[in-house]
């Protein structure tokens, strides 16, 4: 069994102390990281190498950045950046492999304030993120990270109130609903196909979070050949708790084979 997780630790550097504690209490074997807000050479590498992860990863000053982690070994980059537009500087997507599991880690773009120039870039980019995706449909692959889309009205606690956000727009829900046409399957929902899971709450300006907030918007999607490995899925909601937390929670899923 292999146990993938992905998690937005908005700021990798600013979150250290969550990011470890988290990593070294649940193993987990696959760690896909988003919104690192670090160049590449001030990536913690040592510190994660120290609970016991090599990595490789994709960074940038101040915003975006991905990254992969593998309990034990090192990742083996086979890719960063999406095909299809030279000019998009964005640090966004890398792909590793890791034994015989190819794992892409996504940070979409937002997309706010929507309409607007943010939004184009978003559709653009997701766009090419399905057409990449593609072709990596028949080997054994993990699409993961934070999505920023909200697929349906039961991926988050009070739909209304994020009706005018490009997380919840029509064309951003259509984009997300055209990669399951094309066979990914949401790992998450194969476990739990009707059930409010969330693993992004506002920050509350009292301290903690505001539960009412709740979002689905950090998905895993599998390949078909993996969708019938699926044991079990699951939220780390605690981590939302702790002292200096990420904004975002980490998901999992559990693999057979």
């Amino acid at each position: 069994m292999t146990r993938i997780a992905t998690f937005n630790v908005n700021g990798v550097n600013g979150r250290l102390p969550v990011l470890l504690k988290w990593l070294g209490e649940t193993r987990y074997d696959v760690v896909c990281l988003q919104e690192l807000k670090t160049s590449d050479d001030k990536f913690p590498v040592e510190a994660i190498r120290d609970v016991g992860y090599g990595a490789v990863w994709h960074g940038q000053k101040s915003s975006n950045g991905v990254a992969v982690l593998a309990r034990g070994k090192d990742p083996v980059e086979r890719r960063r950046g999406l095909p299809g537009d030279p000019d998009d500087t964005h640090s966004r997507y890398l792909e590793a492999e890791i034994d015989d599991l190819i794992v892409g880690c996504i940070y979409l773009p937002n997309g706010n304030p929507a309409p607007g120039p943010k939004f184009d870039y978003k559709l653009r980019w997701f766009e090419r993120l399905v057409t990449y995706s593609r072709s990596l449909l028949d080997g054994r692959t993990v699409l993961c990270g934070d999505y920023n889309v909200v697929p349906t009205e039961k991926d988050a606690v009070v739909p209304r109130r994020w009706l005018g956000d490009a997380v919840f727009f029509p064309e951003s829900r259509k984009a997300y609903a055209r990669m399951l046409g094309l066979g990914w399957v949401d790992a998450m929902r194969r476990i739990y196909p009707g059930k409010g899971i969330y693993t992004y709450w506002n920050f509350s300006y009292r301290g903690g979070y505001d539960r009412s907030s709740g979002l689905r918007m950090d998905h895993l999607l599998v390949s078909p050949s993996l969708a019938q490995t699926i044991q079990a899925a699951g939220v780390d909601v605690e981590t939302r708790g702790w002292e200096k937390p990420s904004d975002h929670a980490p998901a999992w899923i559990d693999i057979g084979g």
